[in-house]
Protein backbone atom coordinates (compact mmCIF):
# COMPACT_ATOMS: atom_id res chain seq x y z
CA UNK A 1 0.00 0.00 0.00
CA UNK A 2 1.83 3.36 -1.11
CA UNK A 3 2.21 5.70 1.67
CA UNK A 4 0.10 8.39 0.91
CA UNK A 5 -3.12 6.86 1.33
CA UNK A 6 -6.22 9.21 0.69
CA UNK A 7 -8.94 7.29 2.48
CA UNK A 8 -10.20 9.18 6.17
CA UNK A 9 -9.16 8.11 9.40
CA UNK A 10 -11.76 7.30 11.79
CA UNK A 11 -10.14 9.59 14.24
CA UNK A 12 -9.63 12.74 12.62
CA UNK A 13 -12.66 14.91 11.35
CA UNK A 14 -12.79 18.14 9.30
CA UNK A 15 -11.17 18.72 5.71
CA UNK A 16 -7.47 18.94 5.74
CA UNK A 17 -6.13 22.19 5.12
CA UNK A 18 -2.99 24.29 4.58
CA UNK A 19 -2.73 23.78 8.41
CA UNK A 20 -3.73 20.01 8.74
CA UNK A 21 -6.60 18.57 9.73
CA UNK A 22 -9.47 20.49 11.93
CA UNK A 23 -9.17 19.97 15.61
CA UNK A 24 -11.92 18.92 17.77
CA UNK A 25 -11.64 22.49 19.05
CA UNK A 26 -11.59 24.65 16.44
CA UNK A 27 -14.56 22.58 14.67
CA UNK A 28 -16.59 22.88 18.15
CA UNK A 29 -16.81 26.31 17.64
CA UNK A 30 -19.61 28.81 18.07
CA UNK A 31 -21.72 28.91 15.17
CA UNK A 32 -22.12 32.06 13.79
CA UNK A 33 -25.49 34.64 15.06
CA UNK A 34 -28.75 34.33 13.56
CA UNK A 35 -31.23 36.83 13.48
CA UNK A 36 -33.88 35.76 16.61
CA UNK A 37 -37.45 35.71 15.21
CA UNK A 38 -39.18 36.11 11.89
CA UNK A 39 -37.78 38.88 9.47
CA UNK A 40 -38.09 42.50 9.96
CA UNK A 41 -40.40 44.49 8.08
CA UNK A 42 -37.68 46.71 6.63
CA UNK A 43 -35.82 43.12 5.42
CA UNK A 44 -38.81 41.67 4.08
CA UNK A 45 -39.23 44.85 2.13
CA UNK A 46 -35.38 45.03 0.51
CA UNK A 47 -35.57 40.80 -0.05
CA UNK A 48 -36.97 41.47 -3.62
CA UNK A 49 -33.92 43.92 -4.62
CA UNK A 50 -31.66 41.91 -2.36
CA UNK A 51 -32.77 38.52 -4.05
CA UNK A 52 -31.92 40.30 -7.42
CA UNK A 53 -28.42 41.62 -6.37
CA UNK A 54 -27.56 38.26 -5.67
CA UNK A 55 -28.16 37.37 -8.80
CA UNK A 56 -26.25 39.52 -10.77
CA UNK A 57 -22.49 38.76 -11.86
CA UNK A 58 -20.62 40.05 -8.78
CA UNK A 59 -18.32 41.76 -11.32
CA UNK A 60 -21.35 44.11 -12.24
CA UNK A 61 -21.70 45.59 -8.36
CA UNK A 62 -17.92 45.75 -8.24
CA UNK A 63 -17.79 48.21 -11.58
CA UNK A 64 -21.30 50.20 -10.73
CA UNK A 65 -20.14 50.62 -6.81
CA UNK A 66 -16.24 51.74 -8.15
CA UNK A 67 -17.97 53.76 -10.81
CA UNK A 68 -20.05 55.65 -8.49
CA UNK A 69 -16.83 56.51 -6.10
CA UNK A 70 -14.50 57.61 -8.89
CA UNK A 71 -17.28 59.56 -10.97
CA UNK A 72 -18.32 60.75 -7.51
CA UNK A 73 -14.89 62.22 -6.51
CA UNK A 74 -13.61 63.71 -9.72
CA UNK A 75 -16.88 65.63 -10.07
CA UNK A 76 -15.37 69.50 -9.71
CA UNK A 77 -16.29 72.78 -9.89
CA UNK A 78 -19.97 73.85 -11.23
CA UNK A 79 -20.31 69.62 -11.14
CA UNK A 80 -19.48 69.55 -7.83
CA UNK A 81 -23.45 68.62 -7.03
CA UNK A 82 -23.40 65.87 -8.96
CA UNK A 83 -20.27 64.09 -7.38
CA UNK A 84 -22.43 64.69 -3.97
CA UNK A 85 -25.05 62.93 -5.39
CA UNK A 86 -22.98 59.85 -6.75
CA UNK A 87 -21.51 59.51 -3.60
CA UNK A 88 -25.11 59.76 -1.46
CA UNK A 89 -26.22 57.08 -3.41
CA UNK A 90 -22.93 55.36 -2.73
CA UNK A 91 -23.33 56.16 1.22
CA UNK A 92 -27.35 55.34 1.12
CA UNK A 93 -26.13 51.50 -0.97
CA UNK A 94 -23.70 50.97 2.36
CA UNK A 95 -26.14 52.17 5.01
CA UNK A 96 -28.70 50.06 3.61
CA UNK A 97 -26.06 46.83 3.67
CA UNK A 98 -25.18 47.33 7.14
CA UNK A 99 -28.39 47.73 8.79
CA UNK A 100 -29.55 44.61 6.70
CA UNK A 101 -26.48 42.91 8.07
CA UNK A 102 -26.58 44.45 11.55
CA UNK A 103 -28.21 41.43 13.69
CA UNK A 104 -25.55 39.34 11.94
CA UNK A 105 -22.03 40.62 12.48
CA UNK A 106 -20.06 40.41 15.02
CA UNK A 107 -19.56 44.14 17.03
CA UNK A 108 -16.04 44.92 15.37
CA UNK A 109 -17.50 43.57 12.01
CA UNK A 110 -20.34 47.03 12.91
CA UNK A 111 -17.87 49.03 14.00
CA UNK A 112 -15.36 48.89 11.00
CA UNK A 113 -18.86 48.76 8.25
CA UNK A 114 -19.87 51.69 10.73
CA UNK A 115 -16.70 53.70 9.64
CA UNK A 116 -17.25 52.60 6.13
CA UNK A 117 -20.54 54.56 6.13
CA UNK A 118 -19.39 57.56 8.26
CA UNK A 119 -16.27 58.14 6.21
CA UNK A 120 -18.79 58.24 3.08
CA UNK A 121 -21.03 60.24 4.41
CA UNK A 122 -18.37 62.83 5.56
CA UNK A 123 -17.20 62.39 2.03
CA UNK A 124 -20.56 63.69 0.60
CA UNK A 125 -20.89 66.48 2.80
CA UNK A 126 -17.56 67.78 1.87
CA UNK A 127 -18.30 67.34 -2.10
CA UNK A 128 -21.53 69.20 -1.36
CA UNK A 129 -20.07 72.00 -0.08
CA UNK A 130 -17.24 71.92 -2.65
CA UNK A 131 -14.34 71.14 -0.24
CA UNK A 132 -13.20 67.84 -1.78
Amino acid sequence: MASNDQRPHPGRRGVRGPRGPQSAATSARKPAPRVQGDMSGFQRASLPLLTRLTHLPKWVLVIVMATLLVLGIIQTGSLAWLGAILLGILTLFFLWLLVLSWPAIPTTGRVLRGIVVVALAGATVLKAMGRL
